[in-house]
């Protein structure tokens, strides 16, 4: 018998609708709350890029089904944590002799419940169809046992035993390396695992764990360093630093004065799968910030970020990797902070040539001049040949950063013969 889960999809306090999911058939179903239409909030909550229509019918989503969106609209899938992010559900499934592979993604969302990253959260419908397979309140005292764990978990300072300890009871945000949540007393100092509170008494960061102590160098200060230079540019990024000088951690851009954010990856708002290929481009991503309306300053910066990602090699800047929040007093969106910036690669080993995830001018190989100036006269980009030098004399300041950091010279000298030198 199939599960005909149901779950309730709630952002800033309202009911925005249902989502059904039928394992059977692998295809889920949204329909918006009539009262949610009625009173028309947020007209632009869901961007109208065909993903998830503003109609009162229920809405089946049927062509999602792969590993990406597992079978979800896009827009619900951005909230599945991934790989680090089910950490305790799976520790939890396998005490109850339970497979993970058949827990229903209506019950993963239940588990996310209101601790997801962005703002939309997801409850338990009080209508739980009869003939349900696995109780969907099971997964909600899963919840409440995991919450209980956290809330007595804490740590007085913010060091490496501090996060380690958090990290053991599984507050992660998902993605290839181990992230997790954290919040800081703004006053006392005190750490709490990051996602069961976001008053404005707390910093909100996400920490990226240096774990791989014996690989010769440090990821996070790589990315640091990163971090340092594109500040250097400009490029708006949230406020960052080193934990025991080997942590990098980062504000959260969807926690803000004690708010949740909205916030959607260019994949979740579009339905284009970040893996694949054929939409994988710049100029897609040009195309969805100019349908989003983002302000032409803003377009001007995702140009610098484009020349930023191809000249110090960050290959791995896909739609995943870039995001738009969502402003719900103006009904606005804009470009989020830049994140993930760093060199994807990994320095000791040698690669003759490297494919980037998205395509600049139908290119993921060789990128040149040319090809960044015909993106900037597509989109009217202002001194794009300034931007280009601009970013390019950044990695002279780069190296200053890495040598400060004391990373190993073979470390810099590897990253470096792969900086895309642009004539």
């Amino acid at each position: 018998m199939a599960k005909n889960n149901i779950i309730d999809v709630v952002c800033f306090g309202k009911e925005i609708g249902k989502l059904g999911f039928n394992e059977n058939e692998n295809k889920s179903f949204f329909q918006y709350h009539p009262d949610f239409l009625k009173e028309n909030p947020y007209p632009n909550l869901f961007p109208d890029t065909g993903v998830i229509k503003r109609t009162p019918q229920m809405q089946v989503f049927s062509k999602y089904n792969n590993e990406t969106f597992r079978g979800l609209p896009p827009v619900i899938a951005d909230s599945l944590p991934d790989i680090f992010g089910n950490i305790i559900f799976k520790a939890w499934l396998e005490s109850s002799q339970k497979n993970f592979n058949q827990i229903s993604v209506i019950e993963q969302l239940a588990y996310v419940s209101n601790r997801g990253m962005g703002a939309l959260e997801y409850k338990p419908s009080k209508h739980i169809p009869s003939n349900t397979s696995i109780d969907i309140n099971e997964i909600t005292e899963v919840l409440k046992k995991v919450l209980s764990n956290k809330t007595d978990t804490y740590s007085e300072g913010l060091d490496s035993k501090a996060l380690l300890n958090i990290f053991k009871i599984g507050t992660s945000a998902g993605g290839a390396r181990p992230k997790i949540l954290i919040s800081e007393h703004k006053n006392s100092g005190r750490i709490i695992p990051g996602d069961i509170n976001y008053s404005n008494d707390y910093n909100h960061y996400l920490v990226k764990l240096s774990i791989d102590e014996d690989l010769g160098y440090n990821r996070e200060l790589i990315e640091y360093s990163y971090y340092l230079t594109a500040q250097q540019l400009n490029i708006t990024m949230m406020p960052s630093k080193l934990i025991d000088n080997k942590h990098f951690a980062t504000l959260r851009f969807d926690r803000k004065e004690g708010k949740k954010i909205h916030t959607l990856t260019a994949t979740g708002i579009t339905g284009w799968d970040f893996k694949n290929p054929e939409v994988s481009s710049y100029e897609n991503l040009f195309e969805l910030a100019i349908f989003l309306k983002i302000p032409h300053k803003e377009i001007e910066e995702l140009f610098k970020r484009m020349v930023f990602n191809i000249v110090f090699c960050n290959s791995d800047d896909h739609l995943k990797n870039h995001s738009f929040i969502y402003n719900e007093q103006t009904d606005k969106w804009n470009n989020s902070p830049a994140y993930d910036l760093t060199y994807a690669l990994n320095p000791l080993m040698n690669y003759k040539r490297t494919s980037r995830a998205l395509s600049v001018n139908n290119k993921r190989v060789d990128i040149t001049l040319k090809d960044l100036l015909t993106i900037a006269d597509s989109y009217t980009i202002k001194n794009a040949q300034g931007i280009v030098n601009e970013v390019q004399q950044a990695t002279t300041l780069w190296e200053n950063y890495v040598m400060e950091l004391e990373l190993p010279i073979h470390i810099i000298n590897s990253i470096k013969k792969d900086f895309c030198k642009l004539a």
